[in-house]
């Protein structure tokens, strides 16, 4: 099987040529245009999830050997859930290549989280199925790259750190309201405020609720250290 020129560019981007391109075509494809003869990546996925939860916990466990189970698990969780496999599928240019059918394309289907981050792991599986599981690691640990160091940093979930915050000061939990939303339905923008009792307020827009909840309460958490 002969890869079109984008894909050997995505391979260059990947930083691995497959001895079975078949391998990547799958797991490049989307279920809306999947068929008897051309598999959809679900299967893929499901393997490249433990794959990935492999060599990110290894990469972990090594990399800081002071650290317990408790410090390690939050870690763990920041670099393996889907934003970040999204993340890094944005990085590479994964949804320029990802095939979709027709009615998923035309609602944004090669910018959805969901869909990029599915194919992230399924391109981590096909590399396994296709080299072994140490270019698997070679790749992963490439393109994960700097997360990996900054994972610490990330691990204490904003939302959970500013709720203890007021909790110290005997303050409700704080409050998150959408006070905006824009852009096409299959592609919105949420504008969402944290909000706490002492009047206390950040507002940040993100492609989904829970990232914009994040990043206010990342936000107000920043003034309040200021402050």
């Amino acid at each position: 099987m002969k890869l079109s020129g984008d894909l050997r560019s995505f391979e260059e981007r990947l930083g691995h040529h497959f001895a079975r391109p078949e391998l990547l075509l799958r797991a490049l494809t989307h279920p809306s245009i999947a068929s008897d003869t051309r598999p959809s990546n679900q299967r893929l996925e499901f393997l490249g999830d433990r794959v990935l939860n492999l060599i990110i916990a290894e990469a972990l466990f090594r990399a800081d050997t002071d650290a317990g189970e408790g410090q390690l698990a939050p870690r763990y969780n920041v670099l393996v859930r889907k934003e970040t496999c999204a993340d890094v599928a944005r990085q590479i240019d994964l949804g320029a290549v990802l095939k979709l059918g027709r009615s998923e394309m035309m609602s944004g289907g090669r910018r959805k989280e969901a869909l990029l981050g599915d194919a992230m792991e399924a391109v981590v599986a096909a590399i396994y199925l296709d080299a072994g599981l140490e270019p698997a690691r070679t790749v992963v640990l490439k393109l994960w790259g700097e997360r990996v160091a900054a994972a610490e940093e990330k691990a204490r979930d904003p939302k959970t750190a500013l709720q203890e915050w007021a909790q110290a000061r005997g303050m409700k939990p704080p409050a998150y309201i959408e006070t905006a939303r824009s852009g096409p339905d299959h592609a919105p923008n949420f504008t969402i405020a944290a909000r706490l009792e002492n009047g206390a307020e950040a507002s940040a827009t993100a492609g989904s609720k829970r990232q914009a909840e994040q990043a206010a309460a990342t936000a107000l958490l920043a003034e309040l250290e200021r402050s």
